[in-house]
């Protein structure tokens, strides 16, 4: 199991201070929650906070694109150094284009499903995710209640060979555990 806390916890003004402390807590990658106020409610940090946790840090920087049309924004988030980009098959409209524009970038592709979408969704690309990430709560908030059935679809996912993150709310902050 692999820790990627997200910097959303973050106090901004001291960014670079808590990256260097979750590190020393034994994070392994950092987790860039990214959202457009469209996709899902709430607006958050674009790549110049990106950019700068990726100065703070050597750890791998998983930045997970909440957000409408995350296509005209990958180069972008590539620039300010993301190690995983993961986009959102719910709002792609076509999903292998995507992940081939993410890895022609240098950057390892990953696809989110919202608990509703089922894994028929992402069947198409699958082979060539470098993660997949099974949302247990819905985007955009954090501290919400575990929707069961998530952990279903880890278990029917776990055969691939690709890491797979499970996502949910833990005392009003976002964590990811990386099976």
């Amino acid at each position: 199991m692999k820790i990627a806390p997200s910097i959303l916890s973050c106090d901004f003004s001291r960014l670079g201070e808590e990256i260097v402390a979750v590190k020393e807590g034994g994070a392994d990658w950092i987790h860039v929650d990214v959202m457009d106020g469209h996709f899902v409610p709430n607006i958050t940090i674009g790549p110049v906070i990106t950019r700068g946790a990726r100065r703070s840090t050597d750890l791998p920087l998983d930045v997970h694109l909440m957000i409408e049309n995350p296509e005209d924004y990958l180069q972008s988030f590539a620039e300010a150094g993301a190690t995983f980009m993961t986009v959102h098959a719910e709002v792609c409209a076509d999903l292998a284009t995507t992940v081939n524009q993410i890895h022609s970038l240098g950057v390892k592709a990953g696809v989110a499903i919202n608990p509703e979408t089922g894994l028929e969704a992402i069947a198409s690309v699958l082979g060539e995710l470098d993660l997949l990430v099974i949302m247990s709560v819905n985007p955009g908030f954090g501290g919400q209640a575990y929707i069961p059935g998530s952990t279903e679809k880890v278990a029917e996912a776990r055969g691939a060979s690709r890491p797979i993150q499970q996502f949910s709310g833990a005392r009003g902050r976002w964590w990811s555990r990386r099976h």
